[in-house]
């Protein structure tokens, strides 16, 4: 996967502040590591409810979890840096 593919998911719910700040904090991010925010409506699905709705947001890259609540920019500077 080239980083152009790359895609951060956010576990979300709509009307939620908290998911709103993250998806603004994270975009000031997208220049310098060139990735695609993809949110996730997790009242969409039951299951994503069962896993997530005590965690949301939740910041993920396919199984491996980022960060949750709020924007750890040092847990998003190690995940960048340990793809390398």
């Amino acid at each position: 996967m080239n980083d152009s593919e790359l895609i951060l998911s956010i576990y979300s719910r709509p009307e939620c502040h908290l998911c709103e700040e993250m998806i603004h904090a994270l975009k000031k991010w997208q220049n310098q590591f060139n990735f695609q925010i993809k949110v996730i409506n997790i009242d969409q699905d039951s299951s994503l409810v069962s896993r997530f709705a005590a965690r949301i947001p939740l910041l993920a890259v396919d199984d491996v979890e980022i960060c949750e609540y709020h924007l750890n920019e040092t847990a998003l500077l190690e995940y960048f840096e340990n793809r390398k």
